[in-house]
């Protein structure tokens, strides 16, 4: 592919050069809805590109990993969204359903300005839905500038923003990039610092501060949190029970913080892709979460007037 500029854009003050291998969203998107791996890149050609030059380029912003993207309804926020996943993420967790997007290297190069375009191109779509883009992963929060320049982007475009984040790299958000998000979709993975470190093998409270520190704007965002609920690792009662107190303290810090809290049952869709990578698949023998145990989960978290689901 030969090497391409960057098209001025109005958040890019001026064009610079790309890696010759950035990719040119060009193909059809494919958004099976009931698809929650992503549509992949399919169709996208990559060349080799020297080392430094893909690095400046995504210290800067102007390149990202990405592994898919989709369109989706009623999924990843409210409306119609397109959600591109990014790889790279510092968790492990057991449960994971994508482990094809946890290393950063396994990503596809794509433009900021190619993503930007395509996320134009639904504008319409978003403002009939009540949508907009999701920023997911991996962890968007590994790739910050590249983020910081589609939530600018779309913003500048009139598209409601989201991101979905465990938080364990909130840091990684300057107060600039959230006052472009609308909505973060906050993973707390358990309430308990020990069984956290058992699901992801990190530590609980950078997930925790990020949280007080986006309930802690004046300007929002609005916050959806999400909760994994495996039997046997996430349903201990007080395990719960932390996490629906933390979530009810975030709108008392600011009310109306949390709108509402996703109590997401376990499944083993991914297992196969773990199979795949070779990697140990530790849950293969656990069953999904019965009816009784989700409803006792999600009345849990209702009982602090949490609107949950």
């Amino acid at each position: 592919m030969a090497a391409t500029m960057l098209r001025r854009h109005p958040c890019n003050a001026v064009p610079s050069r790309l890696p010759d291998d950035a990719v040119r969203l060009e193909v059809p998107l494919q958004a099976p809805a009931h698809r929650r791996t992503g549509a992949g890149l399919d169709g996208l050609t990559v060349s080799d590109v020297d080392h430094h030059e893909r690095l400046t380029a995504m210290r800067e912003g102007r390149l990202g990993s990405v592994h898919s993207w989709e369109l989706v309804t009623a999924v990843d926020g409210p409306g119609t969204r397109l959600t591109t996943f990014l790889s790279g993420c510092p968790l492990q967790c057991l449960y994971c359903h994508n482990p094809d997007t946890l290393a950063m290297k396994d990503g596809q190069p794509v433009t900021s300005d190619e993503l930007l375009a395509r996320i134009a191109r639904y504008t319409a779509v978003f403002h009939a839905t009540g949508g907009g883009i999701t920023l997911s992963g991996g962890e968007v929060l590994m790739q910050p500038a590249f983020a910081a320049r589609i939530l600018r982007g779309a913003k500048e475009l009139g598209i409601h923003t989201a991101i979905d984040t465990s938080g364990y790299l909130g840091a990684a958000a300057s107060d600039a990039m959230l006052d472009d998000v609308d909505l973060v979709l906050l993973d707390v993975k358990s309430g308990d610092p020990d069984t956290y470190r058992t699901v992801t093998g990190r530590e609980l409270e950078p997930t925790l501060t990020f949280g007080r520190r986006l309930a802690a704007r004046a300007e929002g965002p609005e916050v959806w949190i999400r909760y994994v609920l495996v039997p046997g690792l996430t349903d201990d009662v007080d395990n719960v029970e932390a996490v629906a107190v933390y979530a009810a303290s975030l709108n008392e810090v600011r009310p109306g913080t949390v709108t509402r809290v996703e109590v997401l049952p376990f499944h083993q869709m991914g297992r196969d892709k773990w199979d795949a990578l070779g990697r140990d698949y530790q849950l293969a023998d656990t069953e999904p979460p019965s009816v009784d145990l989700v409803d006792r989960v999600r009345a849990q978290f209702r009982a602090h007037d949490l609107l949950t689901f």
